[in-house]
């Protein structure tokens, strides 16, 4: 035998073998094989598997409904048609509205323009909902049953019902609807608080018409500020036309969310999905279950953001809360002394972490409940009672206008000429004191103050007068950004401005 076994031969034999359960390794100078463990698989590269949804979609699908709706519109009153119609016209007849070029439909009416006729019903659209109750009732959207003449509600096994609205809320695009039927299968709520990125969800519904379509993916965001009173979950599950008002289902088979918009540029799915928290539904459809209708509070406000920037400058701990731009003449915010430039960071003890919560937070409480509100104003904090309103059904907007005139000044190292408030404006904004801005140059020009503007306070202390203010601006440091608060017609907003030399 010959010992001399070279060595790249033996490299290729041992590398060809490796991976077998057990390799055979041709030992140097003897030329004998011997079994030797194939080597470890590394744990850090072990992966889990994928959820099996078969089970939960089996608990589930049966409570998911199809909804079809059917609305009323305004047919011609003679037959045919001749050579000096319109083709839309046709389309009108035989297919309804939605045929028709968006340039022809007046958004206000249900009737086309030469609908002088009777009166016939056309398919409306396709959407989704889920049963919440063994009595028949679901929840849907609102867009998904809004303007319908007749709502036809089709279970998994074929039967179907025609559904009456109990209630809807547009601001939410939540809507209650019911069937007469006992005894149905119901979906479990869950709590939409506990989701988190990258947890597994999926949804059921009616994409195109397809009836009990399930789709999955994960959690992208939560509360994705896109809505007036809604902080959507955000998901990566396909959602199409039709999925609207269909649930969102955790891995525990609960209602999490339904199913509202998606973020497309094709109007199709293109991975964005959007869903209403069940525990914000919730809470309006157990008042429309009782009322029919949506009662939310207010206090009259005006609020934005809270920039890290005016944060400091303000001396506030963290960017956070809502600014308070503008309070209502007269309102609850106003009786209760809430002013202009304050930021609120707590109601009834619940923290404004972003300025959006403040509305949603507002809006849950029952109007003429006696709340609380936390403040920062001029470096500290304060607390203040309020009671809450009522949101009206149609709000109106006030807007006030401002006259400034002309008085001689000076320019400061923040880049302003300013003058006295006159005793006219100050009674129409209903303030004391201040400085009216006449010019602007510089840093103030580069923060986007305004001849008109006036100026209410500066780092935390009241405007006194012009005389106060250049006393003020003169002790600023330099390079250190100092807040103005300054209100502009009837809105008031914290501008960071950093002084010259």
């Amino acid at each position: 035998m010959n010992n001399k076994v070279k060595k790249p031969l033996q490299t290729a034999i041992v590398a060809a073998m490796i991976g077998l359960g057990s390799a055979t390794v041709l030992l140097p100078h003897t030329g004998m094989a011997q079994n030797a463990p194939a080597a470890p698989v590394p744990t850090s590269t072990a992966v889990t598997a994928l959820p099996d949804f078969t089970s939960i979609v089996a608990a589930t699908e049966n409570a998911v409904v199809n909804i079809r709706t059917m609305e009323k519109v305004s047919s011609r009153p003679t037959q045919g048609f001749g050579p000096g119609d319109s083709p839309d016209d046709l389309f009108r007849f035989f297919f309804g509205p939605d045929f028709v070029p968006p340039r022809d439909r007046d958004p206000r009416s249900d009737r086309s323009p030469r609908g002088d006729g009777e009166e016939r019903s056309v398919p409306r659209g396709v959407g989704s909902g889920f049963i919440i109750s063994k009595d028949g009732y679901v929840m849907t959207n609102n867009h998904v049953v809004d303007g319908a003449s007749k709502i036809t509600v089709t279970m998994n096994d074929g039967r179907e019902y025609q559904a009456k609205v109990i209630g809807t809320d547009k601001r939410t695009d939540i809507a209650l609807i019911k069937i007469q039927a006992d005894n149905l299968p119901v979906l479990k709520i869950g709590d939409s608080n506990t989701l988190k990125k990258g947890q597994w969800v999926l949804a059921i519904g009616s994409p195109f018409g397809l009836d009990s379509t399930v789709t999955s993916g994960i959690v992208s965001a939560i509360n994705r500020d896109t809505g007036e009173y809604l902080p959507f979950i955000q998901t990566d599950v396909a959602v199409n036309p039709g999925n609207s008002g269909g649930p969102l289902i955790n891995l525990s088979g609960e209602v999490v969310g339904i199913n509202s918009q998606i973020i497309s540029q094709s109007g199709g799915f293109m991975g964005i999905s959007l869903s209403i928290p069940i525990d914000e539904a919730m809470r309006v459809v157990e008042q429309l279950k009782a009322t029919g209708k949506v009662t939310r509070g207010r206090i009259g406000v005006q609020i934005g953001e809270v920039s890290e920037e005016v944060a400091k400058a303000i001396g506030l701990p963290k960017a956070a809360g809502a600014l308070v731009s503008n309070v209502e003449q007269g309102g609850p915010a106003d009786r209760a002394g809430v002013q202009a430039g304050d930021v609120i960071t707590k109601f009834n003890g619940s923290e404004v972490k972003k300025w959006s919560d403040l509305p949603r937070l507002v809006g849950q409480t029952k109007p003429e409940s006696d709340s609380s509100l936390e403040v920062w104003r001029r470096g500290k904090y304060e607390t203040l009672k309020v009671k809450i309103a009522e949101i009206p059904n149609s709000p109106s907007d006030t807007a006030n206008s401002n006259e400034p005139q002309e008085q001689a000044g000076s320019a400061d190292r923040l880049g302003l000429v300013v003058e006295a408030v006159p005793s006219s404006l100050q009674s129409r904004m209903r303030i004391k004191g201040g400085v009216l801005v006449k010019d602007v140059k510089g840093a103030a020009l580069e923060a986007s103050i305004q001849p008109g503007d006036v100026i209410l306070a500066l780092n935390n202390q009241d405007v006194k007068d012009v005389q106060h203010f250049r006393e003020i601006v003169g002790k600023l440091e330099k390079g250190k950004a100092a807040a103005l608060l300054v209100r502009r017609d009837n809105l008031t907003q914290w501008v960071p401005v950093t002084p010259a030399k």
